[in-house]
């Protein structure tokens, strides 16, 4: 008997071993994905934009949560971004001598430095092709800003830029191909809207990207883009999260070079808890006293000045104060992307004279929730060289990128 081999490696048992075998290991299996399920239904799942935000976002997860709250459809404009990112391409003609108004801008700072900007930015970034048939878009160089720098007037503006234009369209096909639909110009200069009324097509079809984008002058909404005007560089750095540190209900100061500041400083500057002033703050009291005012301040004031304009708004964004806007008919930067009631007070001009009674309504609660998304907001308001994901360049051609979509014949 001890040289008879065992039952269990007759045939028949060996299959029966496999069979327990192969039915643990469905058993397994089905106790794993039972466990999956479970656990991926009791998992709080992120939802679209906070996962292209975590992707994309410097800071995050400490700002993530709360940074979508800013956003008309945070879900369509990070996937749309991320897009964009990879795939959104741009022509710049090379034609125009750079030592006179053409490629280069006149300077990186001052209150039409976001036209310098981006000038800069668009040759620095991931979306220039030198391949003019690989592109979305066509940019025209040509800076307003440099022409009233070297005194050139507004007919003689329109003028140069008429005959740059047809120089281009006698030398390039790409033009003609949309009539200039898919052609943009951008200019921070308070004429710039103005000098391309030498030709129609421009006004009619191509994308100006403005910083004076008023519904009633030349400026065409949904076509062209409003620019933001940044006043660089800011002389201190950004305010917020320092509520406790904001005692002032309401401050503005500066010239009085347009109605609705006539009416503000005539209404309210003997008031004793708005600090409204009719002039510019006279440096001889203090070092950056006018800077330094916004950061003690809840709701700091931006009438129009002689455009619907003022880098008085970025200002106000980039020290913490809540903007409160009173200008008629303004295209506000980024407001097809960006909700402004969230972070901003905006008023119609008539207003004014209810200012005050206007900013006490603002609840406490109310107050904070705008501060603290006006602080994330910021990013969207600031140039950078080079430039860095979701700040004022990139929001601008964000906003290109919506209106890229043309057909070429």
């Amino acid at each position: 008997m001890a040289g008879k081999p065992l039952a269990a490696s007759s045939p028949m048992a060996l299959c029966s071993i496999q069979r327990s075998l192969l039915l643990i290991a469905a058993l397994t299996l089905i106790c794993f994905t039972l466990i999956s399920l479970r656990s991926l239904r009791s998992s709080p799942q992120l939802p679209l934009h906070k996962v292209f935000v975590a992707e994309y976002s410097d800071d995050l997860p400490s700002r993530g949560l709360f940074y979508s709250s800013i956003y008309h459809s945070p879900d369509v404009f990070f996937k749309d971004y991320a897009e964009m990112e990879r795939k959104f391409k741009v022509y710049i003609y090379p034609d125009g001598d750079p030592n006179t108004y053409f490629q280069t801008p006149r300077k990186l700072t001052g209150k039409y430095s976001s036209e310098g900007y981006f000038f800069q930015n668009i040759r620095e970034s991931r979306f220039r092709t030198e391949d003019p048939d690989q592109a979305d878009l066509f940019f025209v160089p040509i800076s307003c800003h440099k022409m009233r720098g070297k005194g050139i007037s507004y007919e003689n503006m329109t003028i140069i830029v008429q005959n740059y234009v047809e120089s281009l369209i006698r030398k390039y096909p790409y033009w003609n191909r949309t009539l200039g639909a898919d052609h943009f110009f951008v200019t921070c200069h308070d004429v710039g809207v103005r000098a391309f009324e030498g030709i129609p097509m421009v006004i009619k079809n191509s994308i100006r990207v403005v910083c004076s984008p008023s519904y009633d002058v030349g400026y065409i909404p949904h076509k062209d883009v409003a620019l933001p005007q940044v006043l660089q560089p800011f002389a201190l750095p950004s305010g917020g999260n320092d509520i406790e540190n904001r005692t002032i209900l309401g401050f503005w100061a500066g010239h009085r070079n347009s109605k609705i500041r006539v009416i503000l400083a005539r209404v309210w500057e003997n008031d004793t808890e708005l600090a409204i002033s009719n002039n510019r703050i006279s440096r001889a009291i203090g070092e950056l006293v006018y800077q330094k005012t916004f950061y003690r301040t809840k709701f700091c004031i931006c009438p129009g000045g002689s455009q619907v304009n003022s880098a008085r708004i970025t200002d106000s964004i980039h020290y913490g104060c809540v903007p409160v806007i009173l200008s008629n008919y303004y295209d506000l930067p980024f407001n097809d992307i960006v909700d402004w009631q969230k972070f901003s007070l905006v008023l119609k001009e008539s207003d004014v004279y209810r200012l005050k009674s206007i900013l006490k309504s603002v609840s406490q609660e109310k107050f904070v929730d705008l501060h603290n998304r006006l602080v994330e907001a910021q990013k969207h308001f600031e140039w950078h060289s080079p430039p860095i994901p979701y700040d004022a360049f990139h929001m601008v051609m964000y906003e290109l990128w919506l209106r890229h979509h043309v057909i070429k014949y």
